[in-house]
């Protein structure tokens, strides 16, 4: 009979998603100064006013100000109108040093010592959706606001869109979890106000239907760009959204986990991303969980894979690591068995997920729109410093979607 299962985005424009990029940005500018800052940065945006607070421990220093102001500006919100812009918002810092209790737990002599920044457990997913290995629902999803924004910026065409948004797509799956046909589609945009009211419901749905999706459908193969067949569309389902963004609704740094990891496949421990070091297990072990299956389901060891890191404060070595194959285990042993071989093949002290995804790079900002998961590693050169002195360096974006242990896997489990 199959099924249908659903999972929404938000653009870089929501209000959540403003906090999130600011708190990446506060945390980028630290490790750049001082690749071993400590970082737990959290950002509240509201109507007019950016608060950031928070816990930190560090040799750098940032200027918050201006560091939100330009994060702000890049996202669009650049017009008194929207009643949230980049130069007149007010930006208020309250944040003060890290804890010495949890400092003296997390820092050791060594990388290989160095403890979890906390206790907690963290998982990472992969399937065979796409050829990104992440679930079809959410990469859509996330692919309709990138296009949603690109159009705004290049301002030739739905010239009324403004930067907050969100997106939602069900997939018809068979029962083989096969995925059959777009079933639905959801896109919400704030929007300039309209001369003419009653076209504007209308206006907005046909330029979402005949040019945002034909731009989505161009940018997928064939077999997905297929499945857009039959489908239902709602855009703006109250009918208007003008009002949008911080002003109309606050936003707080790390309220879309789901957003941020696989749409609701697969599981999550509860813990955000964005704003915090890679110390905090929080979302270095979800980077390298994320690692794991990945490279499990492209070497062919199953169709889908999660797996589950679990780590106590102050202590390297995880308390606990887990698999599931959900039945789709192509080897002839248990994903018991399977979850003591991956212990052997991945380091998975703190210190050493770190040395290995290279998160001690300013790296972040990009992460905290549109997904930590799936994205493509690349590599850029950004400005650090190094002795005092502002120099290039090259530094890998997206380390944890690398496919660089597939060999490894192919040979511990004779694929």
């Amino acid at each position: 009979m199959g099924y249908l299962f659903t999972s929404e985005s938000v653009s870089e424009g929501h209000p959540d998603k403003v906090a999130d990029q600011i708190s990446d940005a506060i945390l980028d500018e630290l490790l750049r100064q001082d690749p071993n800052s400590k970082v737990a940065c959290e950002t509240l945006v509201t109507t007019g006013l950016v608060v950031t607070s928070g816990e930190i421990n560090t040799t750098g220093y940032v200027p918050v100000q201006k560091v939100a102001r330009r994060v702000i500006q890049r996202i669009g919100y650049t017009k008194a109108e929207y009643m949230f812009d980049s130069g007149s918002c007010g930006v208020i810092s309250a944040i003060h040093e890290q804890s010495e209790d949890i400092h003296r737990g997390v820092e050791r002599e060594s990388e290989e010592r160095q403890g979890a920044g906390d206790q907690g457990m963290m998982f990472g997913y992969a399937c065979r959706d796409t050829e990104e290995f992440m679930p079809l629902p959410l990469h859509l999803s996330h692919i309709l606001l990138q296009e949603l924004a690109a159009i705004r910026r290049e301002g030739r065409e739905m010239t009324y869109l403004r930067p907050d948004s969100k997106s939602q797509v069900t997939l018809e799956y068979a029962d083989d979890n096969r995925p059959i046909r777009v079933h639905t589609i959801v896109v919400s945009t704030q929007h300039d106000p309209f001369a003419e009211e009653n076209v504007m419901l209308e206006t907005i749905k046909q330029d979402v239907r005949n040019i945002l999706i034909p731009r989505v459908k161009k940018i997928l193969n064939s077999n997905i760009a297929g499945l857009f067949d039959d489908y239902i569309l709602h855009v703006n389902p109250t009918g208007k959204f003008v009002i949008g963004g911080p002003h109309g609704d606050t936003g707080l740094t790390g309220r879309k986990i789901i957003v941020d990891t696989y749409g609701g496949k697969g599981a999550h421990g509860g813990g955000a991303f964005s704003g915090k070091d890679a110390s905090k297990v929080d979302r270095s072990a979800a980077y390298a969980a994320r690692h794991i299956a990945k490279n499990m389901v492209a070497a062919g060891l199953a169709d889908e894979v999660l797996v589950q890191l679990a780590y106590a404060i102050g202590v390297a070595e995880p308390v606990g690591v887990y698999v599931n194959t959900y039945g789709t285990s192509k080897v002839k042993i248990s994903d018991g068995e399977i979850a003591r071989r991956v212990e052997k093949l991945f380091d998975l002290r703190p210190g050493i997920i770190v040395r290995r995804l290279g998160l001690k790079n300013p790296i972040f900002e990009p992460t905290a729109a549109y997904g930590h998961m799936g994205r493509k590693p690349y590599k850029d050169i950004v400005k650090v410093i190094e002795n005092g002195v502002e120099v290039d360096k090259e530094v890998e974006f997206f380390t944890w979607e690398k496919l660089d242990y597939m060999d490894a896997i192919k040979s511990e489990f004779g694929l």
